[in-house]
């Protein structure tokens, strides 16, 4: 019987990538493996987030070539898949040349059943994609635009979960609450690959225009709703919300039904609006503390955690000084701090330079990471 090894780098939608390439392989037969050493075929779910998970990725698939250098050693097949797809066949082949296969994780379905290790806990994708094109961002790129599961689809899936016992579930998108609204089409892509003029700022769609208005009540509101009426799911979470989709309706829903766990993580990236700006993130510090408040306001118990880049493009020190005061004013319980890297193929990466130090980015980091994660001696809120 043919077997397989998963390695996973990444966020929670990678973890969930994972459960169903195996299920994937299950479905064809494959068992899996404890040990890379003994697999037949070995998939490395890779992220493209920042510099460093590529590193990691690249350094892991670089040990398992050395390891089976050896002839003696037989080799298995080593299949990449995951947000590093972005570079390209090509390139991914030059870059790593021990690589047999590249899988476009989109091209991994919902057909078979997923392999979940946990038995009461279950990621349940609800989109894939972004329309969002912040400039640092490759998710664009590597998973293309947005696109939202079925609610049929979600439903039965979490109906089945209950069915054998599952009592919580985290629902995944890159921008979660954007699920269900109608999009409205740009061409951004072609515009990228414009050769009549160089690419701008000016060039970048405003986040919020990627969506039409929602005609009442918001359609993530109504799926959370029919989840919530699944008898068995006593717990629900969902990430990662942008701000630009996070409406009144929806914080009134958290507010009120108690199966929504009161953890909210809302990135903000940036306490500065010019930071803001040339991130094309499209709401204002302004924007971000309002619903922080509205959250607040309406939920007593409401836990908010958020994440930070540091040393951005351009970024001032008065600039991350206000990024500083952001923090002592949202009072974030959580913060995923972390240091700018340029991802090749983003916006940033075509028109920003890379002019921050690192020592720079290195101690802004140390600065927000201890006002956010340090000065707090509270319990941390649960994060799956």
């Amino acid at each position: 019987m043919p077997t397989y090894y998963i390695h996973t780098f990444g966020c929670q939608a990678n973890k969930s990538d994972s459960e169903r390439i195996a299920g994937d392989y299950e479905a064809r037969g494959y068992t899996e493996v404890r040990s890379w050493k003994t697999a037949d075929e070995v998939v490395v779910n890779t992220c493209a987030v920042r510099e460093r998970a590529e590193h990691r990725a690249r350094a892991f698939i670089f040990t398992l070539a050395k390891y089976f250098a050896d002839r003696t050693k037989r080799k298995p097949k080593i299949i990449l898949t995951g947000c590093m797809t972005h570079h390209g066949d090509k390139k991914l082949y030059e870059m790593i040349p021990a690589l047999d296969e590249i899988l476009p994780i989109n091209e991994v379905g919902f057909n078979s059943a997923v392999v979940r290790k946990d038995k009461h806990h279950a990621w349940i994708p609800i989109s894939a994609g972004c329309n969002s094109f912040c400039t640092f961002c490759i998710v664009p790129y590597s998973r293309g635009r947005e696109q939202s599961r079925p609610l049929e689809e979600i439903v039965t899936e979490v109906q089945g979960l209950a069915d054998h016992g599952y009592t919580e579930i985290t629902l995944l998108g890159q921008n979660v609450n954007s699920w269900g609204l109608e999009k409205v089409g740009i061409g951004f892509r072609k515009l990228l690959m414009r050769k009549d003029r160089p690419f701008t700022r000016e060039d970048l769609p405003s986040n919020q225009s990627q969506y039409l208005q929602s005609q009442g009540t918001p359609p993530f509101v109504r799926l959370l709703r029919k989840v919530s009426a699944i008898p068995g799911i006593q717990v629900i979470r969902f990430m990662t919300s942008n701000p630009w989709d996070f409406h009144d309706e929806l914080i009134e829903e958290i507010a009120h039904n108690p199966k929504i766990d009161k953890y909210i993580h809302l990135p903000v990236q940036s306490g500065s609006n010019n930071v803001l700006f040339r991130m094309n993130r499209g709401y204002t510090r302004e924007n971000y503390l309002e619903i922080v408040e509205k959250l607040r306001k309406n939920i007593a118990d409401v836990v908010i955690g958020t994440d930070i880049i540091v040393g951005f493009p351009g970024e001032t020190d008065e600039e991350f000084l206000e990024t500083v005061d952001l923090a002592r004013r949202a009072q974030w319980k959580i913060g995923f701090v972390a240091m700018y890297s340029p991802r090749p193929g983003t916006a940033a990466w075509r028109i920003y330079k890379d002019d921050v130090p690192h020592t720079v980015k290195k101690r802004r980091w140390e600065i927000l990471d201890n006002i956010i994660n340090k000065d707090h001696l509270q319990e941390r809120p649960k994060v799956m």
